[in-house]
């Protein structure tokens, strides 16, 4: 099996939505075993960007906000968009402190992944943030935030017990966790 071979045809497609941030388009396929049918592909104009601010003392901030999409209050790392133009390094400082109001000396990135690769385009990033200064944030009109500093364990427990559902949090945690032993 040639793994960079692709098994499917694309016999149509037909935009069904577009804003700034996602563009739907619905594509009519011949699947791998011959079959015909639909796929909806979402493509996110933006990557998603996320933070782990760790303070010398293992501390960690979470960022608490409504998620309209799940109707539910969320706790995650510092997240946001990060144009695809933009370095993603300069886009995960902006989201840094206009959300905690912090920067950060050194950065590391910890992690790429696509958060939902059935549906959609999306990449992620996620950057351990460290030799942290504290300011004052800078969020966007539609973001009402809650900090909470806490051992960087104690994140990872919410995790664990699954008070912490965000995907870039769940994923960027543990493999800090397994990285750094926290």
């Amino acid at each position: 099996m040639n793994e960079n071979h692709n098994p499917w045809t694309t016999v149509s497609s037909k935009e069904i939505y577009d804003n700034p941030w996602i563009n739907l388009t619905e594509h009519n396929v011949i699947n791998p075993n011959g079959g015909k049918g639909i796929y909806g592909k979402v493509h996110f104009k933006n990557l998603a960007i996320g933070i782990i601010p760790l303070f010398e003392n293992g501390d960690t901030l979470l960022v608490g906000q409504y998620r309209y999409p799940l109707n539910a209050y969320s706790w995650e790392l510092p997240e946001g968009g990060g144009k695809l133009d933009v370095d993603p390094i300069d886009s995960a400082q902006r989201e840094l402190l206009e959300e905690t109001g912090l920067t950060a000396k050194h950065w590391t990135k910890l992690l790429e992944m696509h958060l939902s690769n059935s549906v959609s385009d999306e990449l992620s990033i996620i950057y351990i943030a460290e030799g942290l200064t504290e300011g004052e944030s800078e969020p966007e009109e539609t973001e009402q935030l809650q900090i909470k500093r806490l051992p960087v364990s104690e994140a990872i427990d919410m995790v664990m017990r699954g008070e912490i559902t965000d995907s870039m949090t769940v994923a960027g945690l543990l493999k800090f966790k397994v990285l750094r032993g926290n």
